[in-house]
Protein backbone atom coordinates (compact mmCIF):
# COMPACT_ATOMS: atom_id res chain seq x y z
CA UNK A 1 0.00 0.00 0.00
CA UNK A 2 1.18 3.43 -1.18
CA UNK A 3 -0.42 5.80 1.62
CA UNK A 4 0.12 6.41 5.05
CA UNK A 5 -1.09 8.14 7.61
CA UNK A 6 0.07 11.62 7.32
CA UNK A 7 -0.91 11.23 3.29
CA UNK A 8 -4.03 10.01 4.49
CA UNK A 9 -5.00 13.49 6.49
CA UNK A 10 -3.46 15.45 4.34
CA UNK A 11 -6.26 14.39 1.37
CA UNK A 12 -9.49 13.78 3.80
CA UNK A 13 -9.03 16.32 6.36
CA UNK A 14 -11.38 16.82 8.30
CA UNK A 15 -12.58 20.83 7.14
CA UNK A 16 -16.02 22.54 7.85
CA UNK A 17 -18.82 21.12 9.08
CA UNK A 18 -18.61 16.79 9.19
CA UNK A 19 -21.41 14.58 10.21
CA UNK A 20 -20.87 12.19 13.22
CA UNK A 21 -20.94 9.26 10.07
CA UNK A 22 -18.53 10.82 8.46
CA UNK A 23 -15.89 11.51 11.10
CA UNK A 24 -16.53 7.77 11.99
CA UNK A 25 -15.80 6.41 8.58
CA UNK A 26 -12.76 8.37 8.37
CA UNK A 27 -11.73 7.20 11.65
CA UNK A 28 -12.03 3.86 10.85
CA UNK A 29 -10.08 4.32 7.59
CA UNK A 30 -6.97 5.55 9.27
CA UNK A 31 -6.59 2.92 11.73
CA UNK A 32 -6.74 0.77 8.75
CA UNK A 33 -4.65 2.58 7.12
CA UNK A 34 -1.88 2.30 9.75
CA UNK A 35 -2.42 -1.36 10.88
CA UNK A 36 -1.61 -1.95 7.10
CA UNK A 37 1.45 0.11 7.37
CA UNK A 38 3.04 -1.03 9.80
CA UNK A 39 2.66 -4.69 8.36
CA UNK A 40 4.12 -3.77 5.25
CA UNK A 41 6.88 -2.64 7.51
CA UNK A 42 7.69 -5.72 9.52
CA UNK A 43 7.45 -7.79 6.32
CA UNK A 44 9.93 -6.04 3.99
CA UNK A 45 12.08 -5.54 7.01
CA UNK A 46 13.36 -2.38 6.38
CA UNK A 47 16.42 -1.05 7.33
CA UNK A 48 17.24 1.20 10.16
CA UNK A 49 18.79 4.61 9.29
CA UNK A 50 22.02 4.20 10.16
CA UNK A 51 23.40 7.00 8.77
CA UNK A 52 20.91 9.64 10.41
CA UNK A 53 19.35 11.21 7.32
CA UNK A 54 16.34 11.33 8.87
CA UNK A 55 14.50 10.79 5.46
CA UNK A 56 11.01 10.06 5.38
CA UNK A 57 10.06 6.65 5.04
CA UNK A 58 7.73 7.28 1.96
CA UNK A 59 11.09 8.23 0.12
CA UNK A 60 13.27 5.25 0.92
CA UNK A 61 13.20 1.86 -0.49
CA UNK A 62 12.96 -1.25 1.68
CA UNK A 63 16.50 -2.35 -0.43
CA UNK A 64 18.02 1.14 -0.60
CA UNK A 65 20.37 1.29 2.43
CA UNK A 66 23.10 -1.85 2.09
CA UNK A 67 25.22 -2.80 5.77
CA UNK A 68 28.38 -3.32 4.29
CA UNK A 69 30.02 -6.61 4.91
CA UNK A 70 33.88 -7.41 6.71
CA UNK A 71 35.90 -8.97 3.48
CA UNK A 72 36.90 -12.33 3.59
CA UNK A 73 39.76 -13.73 5.13
CA UNK A 74 42.66 -14.30 3.42
CA UNK A 75 43.54 -17.86 2.53
CA UNK A 76 47.37 -17.64 4.24
CA UNK A 77 46.32 -15.99 7.42
CA UNK A 78 47.21 -17.68 10.47
CA UNK A 79 44.45 -19.31 12.62
CA UNK A 80 43.86 -17.23 15.68
CA UNK A 81 44.21 -18.99 19.14
CA UNK A 82 40.90 -19.22 20.11
CA UNK A 83 39.79 -21.08 16.51
CA UNK A 84 41.80 -23.83 17.06
CA UNK A 85 39.97 -27.13 18.29
CA UNK A 86 39.99 -28.18 21.98
CA UNK A 87 42.24 -30.91 22.85
CA UNK A 88 40.77 -34.37 23.95
CA UNK A 89 41.77 -33.48 27.77
CA UNK A 90 39.76 -29.78 27.34
CA UNK A 91 36.51 -31.58 25.62
CA UNK A 92 33.38 -29.92 27.79
CA UNK A 93 31.17 -32.40 30.17
CA UNK A 94 28.19 -32.44 31.37
CA UNK A 95 29.27 -31.22 35.00
CA UNK A 96 32.64 -28.88 33.87
CA UNK A 97 31.99 -26.14 31.42
CA UNK A 98 34.56 -25.52 28.94
CA UNK A 99 37.30 -23.42 29.53
CA UNK A 100 39.17 -21.63 26.62
CA UNK A 101 42.52 -21.24 26.38
CA UNK A 102 44.48 -18.15 26.55
CA UNK A 103 46.52 -17.86 23.88
CA UNK A 104 50.04 -18.38 24.49
CA UNK A 105 53.20 -16.21 24.02
CA UNK A 106 55.35 -15.73 21.01
CA UNK A 107 58.83 -17.24 21.95
CA UNK A 108 61.53 -14.60 21.37
CA UNK A 109 63.69 -14.54 18.58
CA UNK A 110 66.88 -16.17 18.67
CA UNK A 111 70.24 -14.38 18.98
CA UNK A 112 71.78 -14.31 15.37
CA UNK A 113 75.00 -15.79 15.69
CA UNK A 114 77.98 -14.21 14.52
CA UNK A 115 80.38 -15.40 11.62
CA UNK A 116 82.92 -16.71 14.05
CA UNK A 117 80.42 -18.91 15.98
CA UNK A 118 79.37 -20.63 12.89
CA UNK A 119 82.75 -21.28 11.67
CA UNK A 120 83.91 -22.29 15.48
CA UNK A 121 82.25 -26.01 15.31
CA UNK A 122 82.49 -28.85 17.42
CA UNK A 123 84.79 -30.06 14.17
CA UNK A 124 87.29 -27.47 15.56
CA UNK A 125 86.88 -26.91 19.22
CA UNK A 126 84.48 -27.66 21.81
CA UNK A 127 83.11 -24.10 22.72
CA UNK A 128 79.67 -23.97 23.74
CA UNK A 129 78.52 -20.09 23.93
CA UNK A 130 78.12 -18.48 27.32
CA UNK A 131 75.63 -15.01 27.92
CA UNK A 132 77.37 -11.82 27.58
CA UNK A 133 79.10 -10.26 29.85
CA UNK A 134 78.55 -6.87 31.65
CA UNK A 135 80.40 -6.06 34.22
CA UNK A 136 81.91 -2.87 35.95
CA UNK A 137 84.51 -0.40 34.29
CA UNK A 138 83.51 -1.70 30.91
CA UNK A 139 85.08 -5.23 31.78
CA UNK A 140 83.24 -8.42 29.73
CA UNK A 141 82.39 -8.99 26.20
CA UNK A 142 79.69 -10.67 23.56
CA UNK A 143 80.11 -12.70 21.88
CA UNK A 144 81.61 -15.07 24.33
CA UNK A 145 82.39 -18.58 24.46
CA UNK A 146 83.90 -21.83 27.11
CA UNK A 147 86.72 -23.17 25.36
CA UNK A 148 86.77 -26.40 26.77
CA UNK A 149 89.36 -28.63 24.11
CA UNK A 150 90.92 -27.91 20.54
CA UNK A 151 89.40 -31.08 18.31
CA UNK A 152 92.87 -32.05 16.13
CA UNK A 153 92.31 -33.04 12.70
CA UNK A 154 92.47 -36.36 13.56
CA UNK A 155 89.57 -35.88 16.11
CA UNK A 156 91.56 -36.23 19.02
CA UNK A 157 91.20 -33.75 21.51
CA UNK A 158 94.15 -31.07 23.25
CA UNK A 159 91.90 -30.30 27.09
CA UNK A 160 92.29 -26.66 27.70
CA UNK A 161 92.65 -26.70 31.79
CA UNK A 162 91.09 -25.08 32.80
CA UNK A 163 88.71 -24.11 30.53
CA UNK A 164 89.25 -20.00 29.13
CA UNK A 165 86.31 -18.08 28.69
CA UNK A 166 87.15 -15.77 25.62
CA UNK A 167 85.58 -14.11 22.99
CA UNK A 168 84.99 -16.48 19.87
CA UNK A 169 88.16 -14.54 17.64
CA UNK A 170 90.22 -14.94 20.68
CA UNK A 171 89.01 -18.69 21.10
CA UNK A 172 89.00 -19.73 17.36
CA UNK A 173 92.83 -18.10 16.87
CA UNK A 174 93.93 -20.07 19.76
CA UNK A 175 92.50 -23.13 18.03
CA UNK A 176 93.73 -22.73 14.69
CA UNK A 177 97.53 -21.74 16.08
CA UNK A 178 97.28 -25.21 18.48
CA UNK A 179 95.90 -27.17 15.45
CA UNK A 180 98.18 -25.78 12.70
CA UNK A 181 101.71 -24.58 14.25
CA UNK A 182 101.57 -26.90 17.68
CA UNK A 183 100.76 -30.61 16.44
CA UNK A 184 103.91 -30.71 13.55
CA UNK A 185 105.72 -29.38 16.49
CA UNK A 186 105.09 -31.79 18.97
CA UNK A 187 105.35 -34.49 16.08
CA UNK A 188 109.08 -33.20 15.39
CA UNK A 189 109.64 -34.69 19.49
CA UNK A 190 107.56 -37.82 18.59
CA UNK A 191 104.36 -37.40 20.22
CA UNK A 192 101.02 -35.18 20.27
CA UNK A 193 100.04 -32.76 22.26
CA UNK A 194 97.18 -33.39 25.43
CA UNK A 195 96.54 -30.92 27.28
CA UNK A 196 97.14 -27.05 27.10
CA UNK A 197 98.26 -25.38 30.25
CA UNK A 198 95.68 -22.32 30.83
CA UNK A 199 98.00 -19.56 33.40
CA UNK A 200 94.48 -17.39 33.23
CA UNK A 201 91.60 -16.00 30.72
CA UNK A 202 88.90 -13.46 31.32
CA UNK A 203 89.47 -11.55 34.77
CA UNK A 204 88.25 -8.28 35.57
CA UNK A 205 91.07 -6.15 36.29
CA UNK A 206 93.76 -3.77 34.64
CA UNK A 207 96.95 -4.40 33.02
CA UNK A 208 99.53 -6.56 35.52
CA UNK A 209 96.97 -6.55 38.18
CA UNK A 210 98.13 -3.11 39.07
CA UNK A 211 95.77 -0.83 40.48
CA UNK A 212 94.46 1.83 38.77
CA UNK A 213 95.65 0.44 35.47
CA UNK A 214 94.90 0.70 32.49
CA UNK A 215 92.05 -2.23 31.56
CA UNK A 216 94.30 -5.31 30.36
CA UNK A 217 92.68 -7.64 27.69
CA UNK A 218 91.95 -10.32 30.20
CA UNK A 219 89.26 -7.92 31.15
CA UNK A 220 87.93 -7.79 27.59
CA UNK A 221 88.10 -11.53 27.47
CA UNK A 222 90.47 -11.24 24.49
CA UNK A 223 93.80 -12.48 25.77
CA UNK A 224 95.23 -15.82 26.98
CA UNK A 225 98.38 -17.11 29.22
CA UNK A 226 99.40 -20.28 28.42
CA UNK A 227 102.61 -22.02 30.56
CA UNK A 228 102.94 -24.98 28.56
CA UNK A 229 101.57 -27.37 26.52
CA UNK A 230 101.90 -31.58 27.68
CA UNK A 231 102.55 -34.16 25.27
CA UNK A 232 101.24 -37.49 25.38
CA UNK A 233 104.27 -39.16 26.26
CA UNK A 234 104.86 -37.51 29.36
CA UNK A 235 106.84 -34.49 28.11
CA UNK A 236 106.06 -30.61 28.90
CA UNK A 237 106.94 -28.16 26.53
CA UNK A 238 107.46 -25.41 29.13
CA UNK A 239 107.26 -22.07 26.31
CA UNK A 240 109.41 -20.35 29.48
CA UNK A 241 111.78 -23.39 30.53
CA UNK A 242 114.98 -23.08 29.87
CA UNK A 243 115.64 -26.44 29.96
CA UNK A 244 113.73 -27.06 27.24
CA UNK A 245 115.89 -27.34 23.78
CA UNK A 246 116.30 -23.22 22.68
CA UNK A 247 115.11 -24.53 18.79
CA UNK A 248 111.98 -25.82 20.32
CA UNK A 249 111.38 -22.29 22.38
CA UNK A 250 112.10 -20.24 19.49
CA UNK A 251 109.77 -21.85 16.82
CA UNK A 252 107.21 -21.14 19.23
CA UNK A 253 108.08 -17.53 20.10
CA UNK A 254 107.93 -16.87 15.96
CA UNK A 255 104.61 -18.73 15.76
CA UNK A 256 102.73 -16.98 18.26
CA UNK A 257 104.40 -13.88 17.03
CA UNK A 258 102.87 -14.04 13.61
CA UNK A 259 99.55 -15.32 14.66
CA UNK A 260 98.86 -12.69 18.03
CA UNK A 261 98.73 -8.67 17.78
CA UNK A 262 100.83 -9.41 21.45
CA UNK A 263 102.84 -11.55 22.78
CA UNK A 264 104.85 -10.91 26.09
CA UNK A 265 106.93 -13.62 27.70
CA UNK A 266 110.22 -13.14 29.87
CA UNK A 267 112.27 -10.20 28.88
CA UNK A 268 109.54 -8.00 28.22
CA UNK A 269 108.55 -7.57 32.46
CA UNK A 270 109.11 -9.33 35.28
CA UNK A 271 104.93 -9.95 35.25
CA UNK A 272 105.68 -12.68 32.43
CA UNK A 273 108.92 -14.73 33.59
CA UNK A 274 106.76 -17.74 34.14
CA UNK A 275 104.45 -17.86 31.15
CA UNK A 276 103.46 -16.03 28.04
CA UNK A 277 101.03 -13.45 27.13
CA UNK A 278 98.56 -13.56 23.86
CA UNK A 279 96.00 -11.08 22.67
CA UNK A 280 94.14 -9.84 19.87
CA UNK A 281 94.32 -6.00 20.89
CA UNK A 282 93.61 -3.79 18.59
CA UNK A 283 96.28 -0.89 17.38
CA UNK A 284 96.62 2.06 15.27
CA UNK A 285 98.09 0.83 11.90
CA UNK A 286 97.68 -2.81 12.88
CA UNK A 287 100.55 -2.11 15.18
CA UNK A 288 102.00 -5.38 16.91
CA UNK A 289 104.48 -6.20 20.24
CA UNK A 290 106.07 -9.18 20.47
CA UNK A 291 108.37 -9.32 23.46
CA UNK A 292 109.81 -12.72 24.28
CA UNK A 293 113.71 -13.34 24.97
CA UNK A 294 114.47 -16.84 24.76
CA UNK A 295 116.97 -17.49 27.31
CA UNK A 296 119.69 -20.22 26.62
CA UNK A 297 119.57 -22.95 28.58
CA UNK A 298 120.93 -22.64 32.28
CA UNK A 299 124.85 -23.86 32.79
CA UNK A 300 125.41 -27.61 34.22
CA UNK A 301 125.56 -27.44 38.31
CA UNK A 302 128.38 -28.38 39.82
CA UNK A 303 128.91 -31.66 41.40
CA UNK A 304 128.77 -31.74 45.27
CA UNK A 305 131.58 -34.35 45.96
CA UNK A 306 135.10 -33.52 44.88
CA UNK A 307 136.28 -35.32 41.61
CA UNK A 308 138.26 -38.08 41.85
CA UNK A 309 142.26 -38.22 42.40
CA UNK A 310 144.23 -38.91 39.32
CA UNK A 311 145.76 -41.97 38.87
CA UNK A 312 149.21 -39.72 37.47
CA UNK A 313 149.03 -37.75 40.33
CA UNK A 314 152.13 -37.95 43.07
CA UNK A 315 152.00 -39.64 46.09
CA UNK A 316 150.48 -37.46 49.28
CA UNK A 317 153.80 -36.82 51.15
CA UNK A 318 153.28 -37.08 55.48
CA UNK A 319 154.28 -33.95 56.68
CA UNK A 320 157.31 -34.57 59.44
CA UNK A 321 158.44 -31.97 62.23
CA UNK A 322 162.22 -31.86 63.77
CA UNK A 323 163.52 -33.45 66.78
CA UNK A 324 162.68 -30.20 68.75
CA UNK A 325 159.02 -30.28 67.82
CA UNK A 326 159.66 -27.03 65.16
CA UNK A 327 159.47 -26.40 61.85
CA UNK A 328 161.89 -25.93 59.41
CA UNK A 329 163.62 -23.13 58.76
CA UNK A 330 162.00 -21.92 55.79
CA UNK A 331 158.53 -22.23 57.62
CA UNK A 332 157.70 -25.25 55.78
CA UNK A 333 157.04 -28.46 57.68
CA UNK A 334 159.86 -30.92 56.72
CA UNK A 335 158.62 -34.25 55.56
CA UNK A 336 160.01 -37.91 56.23
CA UNK A 337 158.77 -39.89 52.77
CA UNK A 338 160.28 -43.04 54.50
CA UNK A 339 157.31 -42.26 57.78
CA UNK A 340 154.22 -44.67 57.50
CA UNK A 341 151.35 -42.55 56.64
CA UNK A 342 148.70 -44.41 58.62
CA UNK A 343 151.08 -44.14 61.97
CA UNK A 344 148.40 -43.35 64.83
CA UNK A 345 149.33 -40.70 67.22
CA UNK A 346 150.18 -40.71 70.30
CA UNK A 347 147.91 -40.91 73.74
CA UNK A 348 148.28 -37.49 74.57
CA UNK A 349 147.27 -36.07 71.33
CA UNK A 350 150.55 -35.18 70.28
CA UNK A 351 152.81 -36.51 67.56
CA UNK A 352 155.69 -38.10 68.08
CA UNK A 353 158.59 -36.21 65.78
CA UNK A 354 160.81 -38.23 63.77
CA UNK A 355 164.20 -38.44 64.33
CA UNK A 356 166.98 -38.49 62.62
CA UNK A 357 170.26 -40.99 63.20
CA UNK A 358 173.88 -39.51 63.84
CA UNK A 359 176.55 -41.10 62.01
Amino acid sequence: MSFSLPDFRRKWSCRGNMSAGAAMVTAAVGLTLVLADQAEARNHAAPLDIFGLGAPRRHRSVHSTKVPLPRPRPEEAPKAADEAAPEADDKPTSDKPAVRKPAEAAPPPEKQLSACRLALTEDIAIAPSIPDIHGPGACGGVDLVRLEAIVLPDKRRVAVKPAAILRCTMASAIADWVRTDMVPLAASLGSTITELDNFDSFECRGRNRVVGAMLSEHGKANALDVRSLKLANGQSIGLTDRTVSRDVRERVLHSVCSRFSTVLGPGSDWYHEDHVHLDLAQRRNDYRICQWNVWDPLPQVAPLLPAERPEQAPPREVAAKHEDGKDGGDGRESTNPAAPADKPAAESGKSKPATKKRR
